[in-house]
Formats: structure tokens, sequence, C-alpha cells
């Protein structure tokens, strides 16, 4: 389980096909390779991967590089594929018993990929990549927007945000200058693509709904 709130930005140095449905990537990280272990999950841009390998960093900088492999469902259901060597990306190591909760619960399980449709800046700031802050407006992947709520929680590419409007299967997120500065947000552009997680009691009260006599 994960919270949603990136506390780095990794780097894709390898990407090697090992497979007609396995791929394979050298990540690297400013965390030491000390505290992480073999088989450990970190949510990468949202996506939960399991770490296979551990080595030092090539750029001689603090950190390490960690291994990880991307199967058959991951790749159908997220732009993983895609990753490759200078690829940034949002990492979030799992929750341990005592961690602060400060963004929501988050599997690191992406339903889908959505769309940047366009970006508002609001109260623009020259020494700011977006601004002040920026408005997302989002295509929802095809049949996750019925679990999308205004004011309900939704995590992108591993950041926990909040929703600010739905219309439709379009929804907004605003994005404030820290987010920028610790996230991959600031590189985003319309049109791109960004791994969507809908939230977990969302899901789960559909299907109750579902499962009713009568619909």
């Amino acid at each position: 389980m994960f919270t949603g709130i990136v506390t780095a930005i990794g780097t894709v140095t390898r990407s090697q096909t090992k497979g007609p449905s396995l791929k394979q990537f050298d990540i690297s990280c400013p965390w030491e390779a000390s505290g992480i272990e073999l088989g450990a999950s970190i949510a990468c841009a949202g996506v939960c991967l399991t770490v296979t390998a551990l080595k030092p960093r090539e750029d001689g900088e603090p950190g390490c590089l960690f291994q990880v492999e991307a199967a058959a469902e991951t790749l159908a259901k997220t732009s993983v594929g895609a990753w490759m060597s200078g690829t940034k990306i949002n990492l979030e190591r799992s929750l341990k018993m005592g961690d602060e909760l400060g963004g929501h619960l988050v599997t690191g399980h992406v339903d889908g990929v959505g769309t940047i449709l366009t970006i508002d800046e609001i109260a623009p700031d020259p020494s700011e990549p977006w601004g002040a802050t920026a408005r997302f407006h989002i295509r929802a992947p095809q049949g996750l927007a019925r679990f999308i709520a205004a004011k309900g929680s939704i995590c992108l590419d591993g950041t926990s945000l909040t929703v600010n409007t739905v219309e439709d299967d379009v929804f907004t997120v605003l994005l404030i200058p820290h987010s920028f500065s610790v996230t991959t947000w600031g590189e985003r552009r319309k049109g791109d693509g960004v791994h969507v997680e809908v939230d977990l009691m969302a899901r789960y009260a559909a299907r109750l709904a579902e499962a009713r006599p009568g619909g």
C-alpha cells in the first residue's frame, strides 16, 4: 500500500525487452540501497513494481539503481512499456506501520491511462514552470468516470490529488508550486498520458451498489 505522496524522482537508465510480454528496467534514485530490500514494492509513476536487483549508481551520485520488471498486465494497462533511458518517474516506497498517511490509500494497481486535454495557468509567476498554480483537465480512461467524484481523491502518476470538477468523462485537478518541485508534473504537456488509479473506497462502493437487488 502507498499514500500517493511522492518522495523522490527516479530516472530510467536502462530499458530492456526480455520477452514478448516482459520488460526490465534499471531506475536510479537518491535512496541508499541499504534502505531497500529485494522483493520490496515501489510505486513507479503510480505502478506497484517489485525490486528484483540493486546496483550502485553509474553516475557516482548518492543513492542506488534498483531493477524492476513489468509483465503483460502492467504493460497492457499502463504506459510503462514506453519508458526509455532518461524517462523521469515519481517514486514512493510502500507504507510501514506508523507512517503518516498524508495522501490517501493507494494500491499501485493502475486502472488505465488518462489524457491531459488542457492546462490552465492560474496567477502566473515567471519563476514557476506553469505559474503559481495550474489546473489540468484530464479525460478519464474508458469506464472509469463513474468512480471519480468532485472533492474525492485520485492518484495520477503516483501523486495523490483532489478532484476539483467532473463533467462527463473529463475531470480537473489543481497542482501547486510544491507539487511541481517534487514530482514530474512540471514536464507534463497537453496530450500526455497519465496513470490513473481511482479511489479504493469509490471502487468498492460502486461494486456493492451493483450487487444490491435491483442494481
